[in-house]
């Protein structure tokens, strides 16, 4: 098979189970904050068919792949209905947070992993740095002589990326992202009123007018930090 359509099919997988974990975070925790709706609705499940959104999960990382961007997206938003919960402002907080938390933490069992890997199979070493290699998209990498478990490498290391990619993008304060739920806890009534009323609006935008310096301050740090630990512990 294409190297090319090896690279995006392993993308796309990642970002499916993210998807998946992402949203069944939000349910969950929902749930167990004394809003049932989600767990009602069969939202407290890893069943990709649950949670992905046409638009969101479908058209945007298709669209990121045809034009090599960055591959983020969104999946159906979990329903929840806040006057469940006791502490309104604190638990929405905590089940908006769930989300982003858990691709970090699938980011981290997936660093953890992959330096296991690495010190445990004959040419780990070679093996992950050629995995870090492909997915950051360097050409002319050959995928000759390496470990039999080098697929199992790559596939981690796309783990990492697609969850710190959607990590940052989730905090990003503009709806439907989480990072505006969170934000309009913090805003004057008038100001929630305006905010909720902007819709997709301000994600096209940001779309349009490029987001690519949010990236450089956030995503390219932290990824350089997983990439630091990755090859020196």
């Amino acid at each position: 098979m294409n190297q090319e359509v090896v690279l995006v099919l392993f993308q796309v997988v990642v970002l499916v189970l993210a998807f998946s974990v992402h949203e069944c975070a939000h349910a969950w925790v929902a749930w167990k904050l004394g809003d049932p709706t989600g767990k009602m609705l069969g939202r407290v499940t890893l069943n990709p068919l649950k949670h992905l959104d046409p638009l969101g999960s479908v058209f945007m990382p298709l669209l990121a792949l045809v034009y090599h961007w960055p591959l983020i997206g969104w999946a159906k938003p979990t329903p929840v209905t806040a006057r469940n919960f006791k502490n309104y402002k604190r638990d929405d907080i905590l089940v908006t947070l769930a989300g982003p938390a858990s691709n970090l933490a699938m980011a981290t069992v997936a660093l953890l992993l992959l330096i296991i890997l690495k010190h445990v199979i004959a040419g780990g070493i070679s093996a992950v740095a050629t995995a870090v290699a492909l997915a950051s998209n360097m050409k002319g990498i050959s995928t000759a002589n390496l470990p039999t478990l080098f697929p199992v490498a790559l596939f981690l290391y796309f783990v990492i990326l697609i969850n710190l990619l959607l990590f940052i993008f989730n905090l990003i304060p503009i709806p439907p992202l989480d990072g505006s739920h969170i934000l309009r806890h913090f805003l004057p009534y008038k100001a929630v009123q305006l905010y909720d009323r902007m819709g997709m609006i301000g994600l096209i935008v940001l779309f349009l007018i490029g987001g690519s310096f949010i990236f450089t301050l956030f995503f390219n740090p932290l990824l350089g930090t997983f990439n630091r630990l990755l090859f020196t512990l």
